[in-house]
């Protein structure tokens, strides 16, 4: 298998990591992980500054969120995933399932339309462009349960059993544009889940659930199928690097079993997320009860206790 751009000929110098293998990092994702926390950052130093809150809990859902892209991209673990199916595993579901959760607990939109400055009447700004972004037909397709359900699914049957994942680990092209598609697929699956940040759909919570289960049980069928199957299914795998000393079948069913494990886990941290909000709103919606009644000097309340005064009159 050629492994070209993801070894010696990278702009970044190599390191050698042993059993025949180079690694150098991947300067797009270093990059792009670097101007996210940098912009983040930006935002949130912002809003201190002019005596605004940021909750420290959504700072470092985003951090370690980035951190995980980087560590599963930019670290030796992405040269052993061009040659090991169970570790390309680790790195599809930590940047599909885990890292998009992350990311959006972090509620970087939010956090950008708190943060950007507004840009006047007659001009269009970054935050002017992004609620328009928000609030556009292509948003309302792409962030929409009927699209992005089975784009889910899509993403692993329609790219493993296919020759568009061989196609694609042939060049660091390739390598890059799938790996930004699995997090693309994460991040669009999960927002409207999740409901941190403002969009086109904002389902009700028993509604998210609902999207949540749709998609896991296809993961855990997947592993399954990988899991089960007599012989290697993907090409780029059959032949792994004598040096390894690891079996193609074996290494296979060891990827199967990471994928159906990650159906289960990150299905818990979002449905724990779900139900905290679901508490919380619940609460908010008692306070704003109360204090409605504390205004109208409960009104409500005075014109039953009379028309169960008056039902208790026309019995006698």
């Amino acid at each position: 298998m050629d492994h070209s751009g993801h070894g010696t000929t990278m702009d970044l110098p190599p390191f050698t990591l042993g059993r025949g293998l180079e690694w150098s990092p991947d300067p797009f994702f270093l990059v792009a992980c670097l101007v996210g926390l940098a912009l983040y950052g930006w935002g949130v130093t912002r809003l201190v500054r002019r005596g605004d809150a940021w909750p420290v809990g959504r700072t470092v859902a985003f951090v370690v969120g980035v951190l995980s892209v980087m560590l599963v991209l930019c670290t030796g673990l992405n040269e052993y995933g061009m040659v090991m199916f169970s570790v390309h595993m680790v790195q599809h579901m930590v940047i599909s399932m885990l890292s998009p959760i992350l990311l959006l607990l972090g509620a970087p939109i939010t956090l950008a339309l708190r943060a950007l400055p507004a840009a006047g009447r007659d001009r269009k700004g970054p935050r002017e462009l992004l609620l328009m972004l928000l609030h556009s037909w292509f948003m309302r397709i792409v962030t929409h349960p009927a699209f992005t359900i089975p784009l889910f699914i899509a993403s692993l049957y329609a790219l493993y059993f296919t020759p568009i994942f061989d196609f694609l680990m042939e060049s660091r092209t390739g390598h890059i544009a799938m790996m930004c598609h699995f997090l693309a697929v994460g991040l669009v699956f999960f927002w409207p889940i999740m409901g941190v940040d403002p969009g086109p759909h904002r389902p009700g919570y028993l509604m998210r659930m609902l999207e949540l289960f749709a998609g896991m049980p296809f993961h855990a069928f997947f592993g399954i199928a990988l899991m089960m199957a007599s012989e290697p299914m993907v090409e780029t795998y059959k032949n792994p690097v004598a040096s390894l000393g690891i079996d193609a079948l074996a290494d296979q069913t060891a990827a199967g079993g990471i994928a159906w494990a990650f159906s289960e886990i990150p299905s818990v941290l979002v449905l724990l997320a779900l139900l905290f909000q679901w508490h919380r709103s619940e609460e908010r919606q008692a306070r704003r009860s109360d204090r409605a009644a504390d205004r109208d000097g409960d009104k409500e309340l005075e014109a039953y206790n009379a028309y169960l005064a008056s039902l208790a009159a026309r019995s006698r």
